[in-house]
């Protein structure tokens, strides 16, 4: 039986099981043990699990799976848990800020006070219409401004039920883990696509189920920001030939 020691954090509710590779290095790990150990009340239970691995040029090499097994390429709040984790690592008198490398990209994590605010780089709005917006920052999202069309399977939606002013009321259901309180990539999917239709770049308050963030900067270089917590710490059991199974992510 191998012992597994693992940190639970939320963000908005958004929640996360995260891995350190760094300390305990294991093999690649099998979507059939990755559904387990993200299901609710069989497992530890998230919406989705973070594995993080030494890199020689950033901080950490970040890799995110859904909880249905499947590989994400980012994940806004999901960086800004590590993030702050990894901050609270070095300590006080270590660096305030740090790098991040995830699938296309290398972010930047920054504390401030309560917050922690990631530099998550572009979102290219490829394209919109009256009902939606398609938005890519490293993984696809689908806005909408209406929700009078089929939503598709292969991206994360995110539907606006109401606005004031520059305040953002949304629904989120996420490409592989369903409908969450709340995503990061999203709200930065979000501005982009309200920037993009009423060419301005004034920061977005995104409200969610589960809380609000911050998103401001350009589409060139959004900056996502907002509070996140450590829920808490443990070790999960794996019994034999658990890890890898037969299939393989």
């Amino acid at each position: 039986m191998t012992v597994l020691s693992f940190t639970k954090m939320q963000a908005q509710g958004n929640d996360f099981v995260i891995l350190d590779m760094r300390i305990n290095p294991l093999p690649d790990l099998g979507a059939e043990f990755i559904r387990k150990i993200t299901k609710r009340r069989y497992g530890i239970g998230c919406d989705q699990l973070l594995l993080m691995f030494p890199d020689t040029e950033a901080d950490i090499r970040l890799r995110i799976f859904n909880n249905d097994g499947s590989e994400a390429e980012n994940c806004g709040n999901g960086l800004r848990c590590v993030a702050s984790l990894l901050l609270e690592e070095v300590g006080g008198g270590g660096p305030s800020a740090l790098s991040i490398r995830i699938a296309d990209r290398m972010v930047r994590a920054e504390k401030l006070q309560n917050r922690i605010r990631i530099h998550m780089g572009a979102a290219t709005v490829t394209s919109y219409n009256d009902s939606h917006a398609d938005v890519e920052i490293g993984n696809p999202h689908r806005v909408f401004f209406e929700a009078l069309e089929t939503f598709p399977e292969d991206r994360n939606i995110e539907i606006i039920s109401g606005r004031i002013g520059d305040d953002v009321y949304v629904d989120i259901i996420e490409r592989g883990a369903g409908h969450t309180l709340a995503c990061g990539s999203g709200a930065c999917a979000i501005a982009a696509a309200i920037w993009a239709m009423e060419k301005h770049t004034r920061p977005q308050t995104i409200h969610m189920s589960g809380g609000h963030v911050v998103v401001s900067g350009t589409p060139d270089s959004v900056v996502l920001e907002g509070t996140v917590s450590l829920v808490f710490t443990g070790e999960y059991h794996i019994l034999s030939g658990e890890i890898s199974g037969n299939q393989s992510v």
